[in-house]
């Protein structure tokens, strides 16, 4: 049986914690069990690591569960007799710092969290390295295009001695919402302001849309893919469009945003009608160039017959141009989302468990 310790239990992980209980309760012989969760305030231990009951488990999380302690956590899940994994559903940086004292401790880790993979380059090599060293597995594909097979297909074309010479993506649900809707040929024209609104309204945004339309979301997809590809990317230096008007990035609120945007309507407007002109259309596209020193995320002009112009609804797409498929491999799909990522993750925990057994 391979235990499995969930840290992070908002939407992303109670979509996981309902997909494994599915998984479980139709397949008597799963080999996976739950043991323990953690989120901020709490956690819950089962009993000498047997399963805890999944059909109630927020209430127990509630009722039964004692103050965090990340240390005991860990310590109980390395403790179980049989191989365990920890999902960390988080996007917080002391957890993706904790990384490798879970290795030491003898876990493989599932994740969609980010943070260690894109930030300080020396700690991503020491999980790195020490993953190696310690016989322990990591898979992270979650972080980049939710449950979209986007790090395996760069992993098996390295591995299998495939040369990737450019990696180029629409990698945020949330620019590919507003730019398909605010940048087309035809149909209905909305003000930039609006669409962003809209977005805002159905939750494709984050709480300040600001954190989307800053970039730095795609920047981190872009070197994670460009470190698995052998670069050692950086956001430090990664050049990074910023398509918040500058007198809008320091407004102290959200609301205040908002609220300034449509002020700015003319500006958008103006470039969209420069790439309409010219049969194109305004795309937010990260780009890793494994061979040079290309890689960037910013605003570009695309041709009606490129693949990304006609993107529809908050799609991710991402093309892959290597010697041996010089016309683009390419992904398509959901690229956010609790159950697509919730399902990103569950693949990660069968990859495992079909290693270790």
């Amino acid at each position: 049986m391979v235990n499995i310790g969930i840290i992070g239990v908002g939407l992303v992980g109670s979509e996981l914690i309902n997909q494994l209980s599915t998984h479980i309760n139709r397949n008597k012989a799963s080999t996976f069990k739950v043991i323990a969760l953690l989120n901020s305030t709490k956690q819950l231990l089962s009993n000498s690591h047997t399963p805890l009951d999944l059909s109630n488990w927020k209430n127990d999380l509630s009722t039964k569960g004692t103050k965090s302690d990340l240390t005991s956590f860990i310590n109980y899940l390395s403790e179980a007799p049989t191989p365990s994994i920890v999902v960390d559903n988080t996007s917080s940086q002391e957890i993706a710092d904790s990384y490798p004292l879970f290795i030491e401790k003898g876990l493989h880790i599932v994740t969609p969290n980010k943070k260690a993979f894109s930030g300080d380059l020396k700690l991503y090599k020491e999980i790195i390295e020490k993953s190696r060293e310690k016989k322990r597995l990591i898979y992270h594909e979650s972080t980049v295009g939710a449950g979209l097979p986007v790090l395996s297909t760069l992993t098996d074309l390295i591995r299998t001695g495939d040369k990737v010479i450019k990696i180029e993506g629409i990698f945020s649900g949330t620019l590919s919402y507003i730019f398909n809707e605010f940048s087309k040929f035809d149909g209905e024209k909305k003000n930039f302001s609006e669409i962003v609104k809209i977005a805002k309204e159905n939750g494709y945004t984050e709480p300040d849309p600001r954190d989307d339309l800053n970039g730095l979301d795609v920047a981190r997809k872009v070197v994670i893919l460009g470190r698995l590809a052998g670069k050692d990317l950086s956001l430090k230096t990664l050049p990074v469009e910023n398509v918040v008007p500058e007198p809008l990035r320091t407004l102290s609120s959200a609301a205040d945003f908002m609220s300034s945007l449509p002020k700015f309507d003319e500006h958008f407007e103006k470039l969209n009608a420069t790439a309409n002109n010219n049969q194109q259309v305004l795309r937010y596209v990260g780009v890793i160039d494994p061979i040079g020193d290309k890689s960037e995320v910013k605003l570009v002009s695309l041709p009606s017959s490129h693949p990304f112009a006609s993107l529809k609804g908050s799609d991710n797409i991402i093309a892959f141009t290597t010697q041996r498929f010089p016309n683009p491999l390419i992904i398509q799909g959901a690229g956010a989302g609790a159950a697509v990522t919730a399902f990103g993750i569950f693949s990660d925990l069968f990859k495992i468990s079909d290693r270790i057994f």
